[in-house]
């Protein structure tokens, strides 16, 4: 008995020496592997994204609706991920491991973290875009939305606000999405641009032509509209990209003469002198978009606002002269129109007149100063012969 009790403590014995070994031994594997993950915590290049299976870990917890923390003030904070919205997105298609832009995330437990509210989660994260994305966050800096940020408006626009977090898609796939981002915070100007020529077209048949926020606006280096320098450079810079390219505007028959014209009548000839000479003084000379508006552009033959109809054209000019009552008023302007035979006859056939006119009057004192010019000469040499 006493053998058989002295083998059964040492069988014992070897048992937990064994574990133990065993215990040390996964100790020292799983050391190395955090180790390794805390390397793969350094910001990376998108060249070289960690693999996705890195991301199984977060998705363990952050997969599950419920996840959820609560911020300083009391709001509710999901921490939930959409597990085929990250795979779908532009960054999980490539790969990229969570901690790429959560950086401050090693392991779990978590550093502790307690937002002020759920405005300030994005504010913190979101610098972690300039590690990739250097030199359109660098443009952002000089935006009208990072001037808010700065002045202490907490509700300028940031990356995320645009772009989104775990869910980022191209921003103009479709090519509507860009005014619909925009609508997240501009939701009034949104409704009026849908509703315009041109957002019509956006909306309703992808048209590719037609500008989007972005392309009056820019995109990442936003500038303030209400400034005189935007107002001044508006009808060449924005309104004259689109409408002075013939082959954009031969598919819909629109003239590209509206820039030129624009620019040689009495109000563009002197927003572009101030334009090039007093760029922040300011003009009470029309632009485009005092006539024809800003986002809710209509049609210029839509009968309720269109420019073609006179009485709308009358109002548009009563903008800048209260005075004018009547229709002959706006019959003055040519538009942005040139003279022909069927359009404006009689000023087409007066501009002939006196591109004829002009030249032969010129032409005929030339030619009678040169004649009297040789006279005067031949007088002279039969003078000094005689």
């Amino acid at each position: 008995m006493r053998r058989t009790s002295s083998r059964v403590a040492v069988s014992v014995l070897a048992g937990l020496f064994v574990l133990a070994v065993f215990l040390v031994v996964s100790n020292n594997t799983s050391a190395s592997v955090v180790t390794g993950q805390t390397a793969e915590a350094t910001p990376l290049a998108p060249s070289a994204p960690p693999a996705a299976a890195d991301n199984q870990a977060c998705l363990g917890c952050h997969s599950n609706p419920g996840q959820q923390m609560k911020a300083v003030n009391g709001e509710i904070i999901s921490l939930y991920v959409d597990p085929d919205s990250f795979k779908n997105s532009v960054h999980g298609a490539k790969g990229f491991a969570c901690n790429v832009c959560h950086t401050n995330i090693s392991g779990y437990p978590h550093p502790e973290y307690k937002p002020a509210d759920r405005r300030q989660v994005t504010l913190d994260l979101y610098t972690a875009c300039k590690q990739c994305h250097t030199d359109n966050y660098q443009k952002t800096l000089d935006s009208v939305h990072q001037r808010a940020l700065a002045s202490g408006n907490r509700l300028g626009a940031v990356c995320a606000d645009c772009h989104g977090a775990h869910d980022v898609r191209p921003p103009d796939q479709p090519r509507k999405q860009i005014p619909l981002m925009c609508s997240k915070c501009h939701g009034a100007i949104f409704n009026e641009y849908k509703d315009s020529v041109h957002g019509l077209a956006l909306m309703t048949s992808d048209n590719p032509d037609v500008p989007t926020c972005v392309d009056c606006h820019g995109v990442h280096k936003i500038e303030d509209p209400t400034t005189v320098a935007f107002r001044l450079k508006s009808p060449t810079e924005m309104c004259g990209k689109c409408h002075g390219d013939p082959k954009r505007m031969g598919k819909y028959g629109i003239s590209t003469n509206v820039v030129n014209s624009y620019v040689a009548d009495f109000h563009g000839t002197t927003v572009t002198l101030f334009e090039k000479q007093s760029p922040d003084q300011i003009t009470n000379k029309p632009v485009c978009f005092d006539c024809h508006g800003v986002h809710n552009i209509a049609s210029t033959k839509d009968p309720t606002a269109g420019l073609q109809i006179k009485s709308n054209m009358l109002k548009a000019c009563q903008k800048c002269h209260p005075d004018a009552t009547t229709e002959s008023f706006t019959g003055a302007w040519l538009s942005h129109y040139e003279p022909s035979p069927t359009k404006y006859p009689i000023v087409y056939y007066v501009n002939l007149f006196y591109k004829i006119f002009v030249p032969a009057v010129l032409g005929f004192m030339v030619v009678m100063v040169l004649l009297d010019a040789m006279r005067r000469l031949l007088n002279r040499r039969a003078g000094k012969e005689a």
